[in-house]
């Protein structure tokens, strides 16, 4: 789930204007400050005094997250012109949030009755949730700036097995897939469901961790006793966090069924509940098309496991039958714009619908296989022929009626 802030660009009046300069009256900034109401809203305000009545305040503000240009967004203040003014600005998070440790450097331009204008030296907001004592550890491993984790409940033992943890899963992520830190990143260890899902202005009541990918943010809500569990989820929202960075792009997108399997994958062998799930569905004929999985998955939940299951194995099949490098390129293609058809054709030479029937047919095999012990041979080979005609009938039967999609993101996390 990842939350996007709405920005306004700059108009080009502010930056074709006269030089900003103090006014010759002379206008003081008597203070500037910035109170945080978290998770609901930030308070800006200033207080300046001119020779010359002040017409005009605005703050300008620069979130620092990916973005694909530099952009400045601006709020009008709210005061009354006087030579000596009181202004303020709240920036209300139900009409564009911030995550948890956001950073926001902002500035104020003051311009006065004679179109004198005072600009003041960039601060830095910190949307820090202080509803809580943090303590903090840091890790520099990776490139890209290291990592800092934050948490309020438990000890420096249990902080540092989730940064092992972390720091394991990069190593594995640059092994098993090519992958890098590129920008820092910051963990928030929520104790339970409740306080994280009190962090966010809009939550499902299953959320148990977001990755917030354009921010380099990830709040997760981990308990000391349910340290095992937290350790894969974590590093799932780590994956996520580090792909988002290696295919960062305006032109193109993962299928879901990529991004959600590359960080099923990460967390190691696949639990056992998604296991059943995947077998069912293999033994019932009720797998998911490849071509369905770049589409956000059901809001049901049988079928949001099935598919986080499929997209584990269809990241397995990949990985163990085609190596790291074919998967860097994969991604690497996909952020230069390719579609997913194109892509996957021109690593590996086949499309959605070949990777499907392919894939497929593994499963086939390896079910066939189980069923089948102690069976005469010949039956064997019927099931077998059975099965493959089945898998490809109905490849032919899906290309016939759909067609591309989009993907979305979605993170769904059940406690043990």
């Amino acid at each position: 789930m990842i939350k996007r802030v709405a920005l306004i660009t700059l108009a080009l009046f502010w930056l074709s204007g006269p030089s900003l300069v103090v006014a010759e009256a002379g206008t003081t900034i008597i203070a500037s400050d910035v109170h945080v109401d978290f998770p609901d809203q930030a308070v800006f305000s200033l207080e300046a005094e001119s020779n010359v009545e002040i017409v005009d305040v605005r703050l300008f503000y620069q979130v620092d997250r990916m973005n694909y240009a530099e952009v400045v967004s601006e709020g009008w203040a709210d005061f009354t012109p006087a030579n000596r003014i009181e202004a303020s600005w709240v920036w209300d998070m139900t009409n564009a949030s911030l995550p948890p440790g956001a950073e926001v450097t902002y500035w104020w331009i003051i311009e006065d009755a004679d179109g004198n204008r005072v600009e003041t030296s960039p601060e830095v907001m910190h949307f820090d949730d202080n509803r809580f004592t943090w303590h903090s550890l840091t890790s520099s491993v990776g490139e890209g700036g290291g990592m800092v984790l934050f948490w309020y409940t438990g000890g420096d033992s249990f902080a540092r097995e989730l940064m092992d943890t972390c720091e394991e899963g990069l190593a594995r992520l640059t092994q098993d897939i090519g992958t890098y830190l590129e920008r820092p990143i910051k963990i928030y260890i929520y104790a339970s469901g409740e306080d994280l899902q009190g962090a966010m202005i809009y939550s499902q009541e299953w959320t148990g961790g977001v990755a917030f990918a354009d921010f380099g943010i990830i709040a997760i809500s981990i308990a000391p006793s349910q340290l095992e569990w937290g350790k894969r989820a974590l590093i799932h929202e780590l994956t996520h966090l580090v792909v988002h960075q290696a295919t960062f792009s305006p032109y193109g997108q993962l299928p879901l069924w990529l991004d959600e399997g590359l960080a099923t994958y990460s967390e190691g062998e696949l639990d056992p509940d998604l296991r059943s799930s995947l077998n069912r569905a293999i033994s019932e004929g009720a797998l998911i098309s490849v071509r369905s999985l770049c589409s956000p998955f059901s809001a049901y939940s049988d079928k949001a496991r099935l598919s986080y299951a499929q997209s584990y194995s269809l990241a397995e099949y990949l990985l163990d039958n085609y190596g790291q490098d074919k998967m860097l390129d994969l991604l690497t293609i996909l952020k230069q714009g390719s579609t997913y058809d194109e892509a996957l054709t021109e690593v590996y030479g086949f499309d959605i619908d070949g990777l499907n029937a392919r894939w497929r047919a593994t499963l086939t095999s390896s079910v066939v296989a189980d069923q089948s012990a102690g069976l005469h041979p010949a039956l064997i080979a019927v099931l077998a022929m059975l099965a493959t005609g089945l898998t490809l009938g109905g490849v032919a039967t899906m290309k016939k009626r759909v067609g591309r999609r989009s993907c979305g993101a979605s993170t769904m996390w059940d406690k043990p």
